[in-house]
């Protein structure tokens, strides 16, 4: 089977491990650039076009978590980003995924792995916006010229609070996104004193969800809610 190559950054300080998923991924057909540091992997990044990056968390000159940071919000790059570290706590996780990062790696990593889940990430991109500005999830359409959203062939019709938190949803599909993110797009900073945003989850997922399969909208106990199909993702 023929698979596309792809343009991959490897942001590492350890000569050893970046040299072994250079040469693997090399290997694999796939194209790449490195850099042993947070500053030095950023400049790269930013400048240049790349369809997937890989980076370490701890880095010299600037963190993991910085660079993806204003990769995100300073240069505007949705490049799918694989986060490599040692930490294994659900709280450093958290912190990746609010900082932008699409998937997590906690090493040692498996070489094999890391290059299924590159190529999961980047046909998730390619397909996630469609020519006519839609967002797609499974059977789940939202045209961000038009605002409708369809669910198959079944209209679903949003409310604007609904419609934007659906659109952060199937954004950042398949993420968790956490209660915080969903309040701040709903509300900004002022955020009701009740607990609005479980009932616009209710109506979201009555909309989206009732009468058809898979189940798309996903509770995640204490930290949000994720859109995406699980069985797929699996």
């Amino acid at each position: 089977m023929n698979k596309t190559s792809l343009s991959i950054l490897i942001i590492e300080d350890n000569a050893q491990l970046a040299a072994n998923i250079y040469d693997y991924l090399e290997a694999c057909g796939h194209s790449l650039d490195a850099a042993p540091d947070g500053v030095s992997g950023l400049n790269l990044a930013a400048t240049q076009d790349y369809d997937a990056i890989v980076l370490d968390w701890n880095l010299p000159r600037m963190d993991g978590l910085t660079v993806l940071r204003r990769l995100r919000v300073d240069e505007k790059k949705k490049v799918p980003v694989i986060m490599l570290t040692a930490r294994d706590q659900l709280a450093d996780k958290l912190d990746g995924f609010e900082s932008g990062v699409d998937d997590y790696l906690v090493k040692p990593v498996a070489l094999p792995e890391l290059e299924v889940r590159l190529r999961s990430l980047v046909a998730r991109l390619r397909q996630s916006v469609a020519p006519d500005h839609a967002l797609t999830v499974a059977d789940l359409s939202f045209n961000l010229k038009t605002l409708e959203v369809t669910r198959g062939s079944r209209q679903a019709q949003l409310s604007k609070t609904s419609r934007a938190l659906l659109e952060l949803l199937m954004r950042e599909s398949p993420k968790v996104v956490t209660r915080e993110r969903l309040q701040q797009v709903a509300w900004g900073d002022e955020t009701p004193e009740i607990d609005l945003l479980r009932s616009h989850m209710y109506v979201l997922r009555r909309a989206i969800d009732q009468g058809s399969e898979p189940k798309l909208l996903h509770t995640i106990s204490g930290v949000g809610y994720r859109l995406c199909d699980l069985d797929a993702d699996q």
